[in-house]
């Protein structure tokens, strides 16, 4: 569920309102007045909660799913589980973000307040800078400096002796003790989510969190998007240059090191004291074992195990990368072809 001080709860609301807000024909119309609070992904949805199919792969496995409601398409109605609300659709994700805002809505910070919200914790000691603007239930610990044109969002909690910069963006997030965000910096903003539509593609709900442990830096102008459901975490003592994007439900571990430019993908599971090069990138669904070293400019399609180092297009071990580069300019200089200069 997602965490109620960042989301509020609009729900629940019947199968068929759902239905008609997606575009979707439920299958067995009896099933209409069943009521729906939540959303869930299909491993984790409930009786009380709304899912979908989309990926036709786990199509066969769907008998265990317990979600009360899933939009999916007609041709896959035959794997749907026994006593589960059928919502028929040529694009099951699309009307599923639909009927998602029937129950959750973003918290949005109080037009009618003062730039400090009179519901906002402020420990002592706290510094505040012109034209900060605090949110609604926001916490901010003893000894933290916010300062110049620095947004906290409703219901975020800050830790003590924290920095955040000038006209850096902080929502619906989770923060430690001695977390420096640097200027322009932007935590918690809706990760990459699309899917098509009946009129065209259309945004997915992000539901999740960003949660910073302790002692985290986050570089100038660097992003990190809270999470799809799961939460989007960074570890204690990480370290991210400036320009840096951390996409939604991103695992990173403690320690690690990440060099301006550098891109992770969603879904990615760092491990503990990994280095990133600048402008490494990594794909979705990946995992980067720990003390596992990525060099600049290089692009990761496949896991990295724990302990080695890879670099290239596509990445691959160093010392394999060597040898294919070595051999690739012997041959080049074999055919007469010479180094410009």
């Amino acid at each position: 569920m997602p965490d109620p001080r960042f989301f509020e709860t609009l729900g629940p609301v019947s199968v068929s309102v759902l239905a008609k807000a997606g575009g979707a024909e439920l299958a067995d119309p009896s099933l209409g007045e069943r009521l729906i609070a939540t959303v869930a992904p299909l491993d984790g949805a409930g009786s009380d909660a709304v899912s979908f199919l989309s990926d036709p792969r786990r199509a066969k496995g769907l008998s265990a799913c317990k979600a009360g409601a899933i939009f999916m398409r007609p041709q896959h109605r035959e794997f749907a589980p026994e006593g589960c609300a059928v919502l028929l659709t040529p694009h099951p994700q699309a009307a599923w973000a639909a009927a998602t805002a029937l129950l959750y809505a973003p918290r949005r910070h109080d037009a009618d307040a003062p730039a400090i919200h009179p519901s906002a914790v402020l420990e002592e000691g706290v510094r505040l800078s012109p034209g900060v603007v605090i949110g609604q239930d926001a916490r901010i610990g003893r000894g933290t400096t916010i300062s110049p044109g620095a947004v906290i969002g409703p219901g975020v909690a800050i830790g003590r002796d924290c920095f955040v910069g000038p006209n850096a963006v902080v929502g619906f997030a989770l923060i430690g003790d001695r977390v420096s965000l640097h200027a322009g910096s932007a935590v918690g903003e809706a990760g990459f989510g699309a899917a098509p539509g009946a009129r065209g593609v259309v945004d997915l709900p992000q539901l999740g969190r960003v949660v910073l442990q302790d002692g985290v830096t986050l570089g100038a102008n660097s992003c990190i998007d809270r999470g799809a459901f799961d939460d989007t975490t960074v570890g204690e003592n990480t370290k991210i240059d400036n320009l840096v994007h951390v996409a939604h439900n991103v695992q990173l571990g403690r320690n690690c090191v990440l060099a301006a430019y550098t891109g992770l993908s969603g879904t990615t599971v760092v491990g503990d004291g990994v280095a990133f090069g600048g402008k490494a990138g990594v794909a979705d669904h990946l995992t980067i074992g720990p003390g596992a070293s990525i060099g600049a400019s290089a692009s990761v399609f496949k896991d990295v195990p724990a302990g080695e180092t890879w670099t290239g297009f596509p990445a691959r071990p160093i010392k394999r990368w060597l040898r294919e580069t070595a051999w690739l300019s012997r041959s080049a200089r074999s055919r007469g072809m010479k180094d410009e200069a």
